[in-house]
């Protein structure tokens, strides 16, 4: 199962960057795993904050095809503990599904017609996070998730 994580813009801190590539590597050998990142709509105070997610959902409805399964990390979305949001990857891999897609949107998250196309939507808890380092413990999660699929020691919970 191919997987992609987009991401709408660059992830600014240098941290941030490190951790991220430190888990995408991770993950790369148990899947093909790349991360795309999408062109970032500028902020215009022109624009309302629905007209900027509407322009983002653009980019990103754009960016996949009709048979890709796409996961929204939202916070409407169903929340999972680790060993749940395992088996509900898993479930994809068993499923045969060929290209796994997960999103983080902009800062105001996602478009009507993103939501509407999305297969399921995640949230990462009730709390709230700041955005770029979302990015960094969703690459974790998924990480732990394939560490737990496997049986090995890194998930100790």
């Amino acid at each position: 199962m191919k997987t992609t994580f987009l991401l709408t813009g660059k992830t600014d801190k240098e941290y941030l960057r490190q951790g991220m590539q430190r888990y995408q590597e991770r993950i790369s050998h148990y899947i093909p795993f790349q991360t795309k990142i999408l062109p970032d709509v500028k902020r215009n105070i022109k624009r309302t904050e629905n007209e900027h997610k509407k322009m983002e959902g653009i980019i990103l409805l754009k960016s996949i095809v009709p048979s890709d399964v796409l996961v929204l990390f939202d916070e409407q979305g169903k929340e999972y503990s680790s060993l749940k949001f395992a088996g509900f990857v898993q479930n994809f891999m068993i499923s045969g599904v060929k290209h796994l897609v997960l999103a983080i949107g902009g800062p105001y998250g996602f478009s009507e017609d993103v939501m509407k196309r999305a297969n399921f939507k995640v949230s990462l808890s009730k709390m709230t996070f700041p955005h770029q380092l979302v990015r960094l413990i969703i690459l974790e999660q998924i990480y732990r998730a394939f560490s737990i699929i496997r049986g090995e020691p890194y998930h100790h919970g």
